[in-house]
């Protein structure tokens, strides 16, 4: 990946500007040469338009299938709200950088998790002219990814006694408030344990959050429509 150097000419809609000049090329060649960071610029549409082999390794595309591409059609549903939010900060000015939560999809549609920096690049004349996103993939999260096809991967009823797990409801209350024994709870929550690689309840609604299934801009927690099946 070739990063932009200080005095390097920046596109305008009517070719190059020669006075627009990227004052942190400096800090950006620094992070590039760090070894394991996923690196990637992003016009002001939010599209790639470059990318290190890292970054293209960790979300499966090939180089040329991965540029141009919006960067939301990376990242799972569930956390375009707050990351829409950060860049939205970028553009008015209000910080120059941020660090939010990641759930990203990569190969075979599987869903990883860890955070993302975002930071806003601006010419010599105070303009903004691009985004540098560095994704730091959660260590050893790969092999107990979860493969999520095409993002919907509860039923109805799942969700609602996810929901219903989140708040803290027990077993015999989700049964008499969905019509169903304790032994059929019991059954979709070993359902989703097993969907969703947690070992207990507790690990799930973690997960849940994690991964963008349970939304974290809501009271009383609600499942995205884009797991439910």
């Amino acid at each position: 990946m070739h990063t932009v150097a200080a005095g390097s000419l920046v596109p305008n809609h009517t070719g190059y500007d020669h006075t627009a000049v990227v004052p942190d090329a400096d800090v950006f060649r620094s992070l590039l040469e760090r070894s394991g960071l996923c690196l990637a610029r992003l016009d002001l549409q939010l599209r790639v338009v470059e990318a290190n082999d890292d970054f293209v390794t960790q979300f499966g595309h090939s180089r040329e299938s991965l540029l141009g591409r919006s960067f939301y059609e990376l990242l799972h549903p569930g956390v375009h709200g707050p990351m829409r939010k950060q860049f939205a900060r970028l553009v008015e000015g209000r910080r120059q950088r941020f660090v939010e939560h990641l759930a990203g999809i990569g190969p075979r549609h599987a869903v990883f998790t860890g955070d993302i920096t975002g930071i806003a690049v601006h010419d010599a004349h105070g303009d903004l002219v691009q985004f540098v996103v560095v994704v730091n993939p959660e260590k050893g999260e790969q092999p107990n990814a979860v493969v999520v096809d095409r993002n919907r991967i509860l039923t109805e009823l799942d969700a609602r006694i996810l929901e219903g797990i989140a708040t803290g409801e027990s077993t015999v209350r989700l049964a008499s408030r969905l019509f169903l024994s304790r032994q059929g709870v019991e059954y979709h929550v070993g359902t989703m344990l097993k969907k969703l690689k947690a070992p207990n309840r507790a690990a799930l609604v973690s997960r849940a959050y994690s991964l963008g299934v349970l939304s974290v801009a809501s009271w009383p927690p609600r499942v995205s429509a884009d797991y439910i099946k």
